[in-house]
């Protein structure tokens, strides 16, 4: 059976531009910290893979949002 995980309560964020929506670089960045909190507690090989895939393609998003500027 699946263990169940208990994420801390986060604090809204505002963006400058909309009052409303998030920017997509924290968006990203939250999803990377999420990821990597979660995945220690991962235990199936195939999910642990598929989490470090998206790890991986959310790290290159980033990155490349970075140095467009």
């Amino acid at each position: 059976m699946g263990q169940v995980l208990q994420f801390r309560p986060l604090k809204p964020v505002v963006a400058e531009s909309d009052g409303d929506a998030l920017d997509l670089l924290s968006a990203i960045d939250f999803a990377l910290r999420d990821l990597k909190d979660i995945a220690p507690h991962i235990l199936h090989e195939g999910a642990r893979e598929q989490a470090r895939q998206c790890q991986q393609m959310l790290q290159d998003a980033f990155d490349a949002a970075l140095m467009v500027g």
